[in-house]
């Protein structure tokens, strides 16, 4: 790993592509209710950062993998961390909507 890569940040239409191989993946947008409604990408679990101890709701299990985003990838961030620290153990930060070139569900 280069100096650099440290401040790569995660490519989120990468990260929806591999979550769409994985059976049984949960796709976590950690954004308010009021930013998932404006648009977020179809498929995907609405769970806010403030809530995350829910997440039980959509991922019992806690080996499910989880594919966080947000809308920067800050809060995916942090939610990652988190969830980490909850015991889940197949955790992937995908980053930010804004960078999401893909169909927005409303």
């Amino acid at each position: 790993m280069g100096i650099f890569d440290f401040f790569r940040q995660p490519d989120i239409n990468e990260g929806v592509k591999t979550f769409k191989t994985v059976p049984g993946a949960v796709l976590l947008d950690v954004r308010t209710a009021q930013e998932y409604r404006e648009g977020h990408i179809p498929g995907s679990k609405n769970i806010p950062l403030q809530a995350i101890d829910r997440v039980t709701s959509v991922a019992g299990n806690k080996d499910t993998a989880l594919f966080v985003y947000c809308h920067s990838g800050a809060r995916s961030r942090q939610a990652s961390g988190i969830l980490q620290s909850m015991g889940y153990t197949n955790v992937t930060n995908i980053g930010g909507i804004a960078a999401w070139s893909g169909e927005r569900q409303r």
